[in-house]
């Protein structure tokens, strides 16, 4: 259950290819800042929420927090989005949840992420409130309850359990997305 990642739009590697040369002429320099980040991909500024989710996954990105996406974090980026397998997806998920990067999840963490879907994505799962799900994340994935949850519970809990492995896998349709805005670049 939830071994196999697959898309329904999968990019080929002319589609990559085009998002690299896209990268070569909007950033010259050879860095991807933020705003340039949210402007390539189409991110209304009027958008609040769909603006801190592309923050939090910039932030994920830039491995050397400087602030800027040199061109390997760019392909690195693009790579795990378009094609990683299911391990590596989780462990970026669990770096965009750990919003304060000490390696284990809170439940402020957990809540803030699950707040910002639910706005990007315009839907509720379930019927669940944000606080609902996740005192359920908590309830089946925090082993020892000890009201954290390391990599390695994160990990063995996505894959025991389908809906645990929905919610924190973050499937936002990032490769849909992608391949949406990449028609739409100058």
């Amino acid at each position: 259950m939830g071994q196999e990642e697959s898309h329904n739009e999968e990019m080929d590697l002319a589609q990559i290819q085009e998002l690299c040369i896209l990268f070569m002429k909007e950033c010259p320099s050879g860095a991807l800042h933020l705003h340039e980040f949210k402007r390539i991909f189409g991110v209304p500024s009027s958008s609040a929420e769909e603006s801190l989710y592309m923050e939090t996954i910039f932030r994920s990105f830039d491995t050397n927090q400087d602030n800027a996406l040199d061109f390997l974090e760019y392909v690195a980026a693009l790579h795990l989005i378009l094609r990683g397998n299911l391990e590596d997806r989780l462990k970026w998920s669990f770096k965009m949840y750990d919003k304060d990067g000490n390696g284990k999840l809170d439940r402020q963490e957990v809540k803030r992420i699950i707040r910002i879907i639910y706005k990007v994505k315009l839907q509720k799962s379930d019927n669940m409130s944000p606080s609902e799900i996740c005192d359920r994340i908590f309830d089946l994935v925090d082993q020892n309850q000890d009201g954290q949850i390391t990599l390695s519970e994160f990990m063995e809990g996505a894959q025991k359990d389908e809906w645990v492995m929905n919610m924190l896998k973050l499937d936002v349709n990032a490769t849909g997305w992608v391949i949406q805005n990449c028609g739409k670049l100058p």
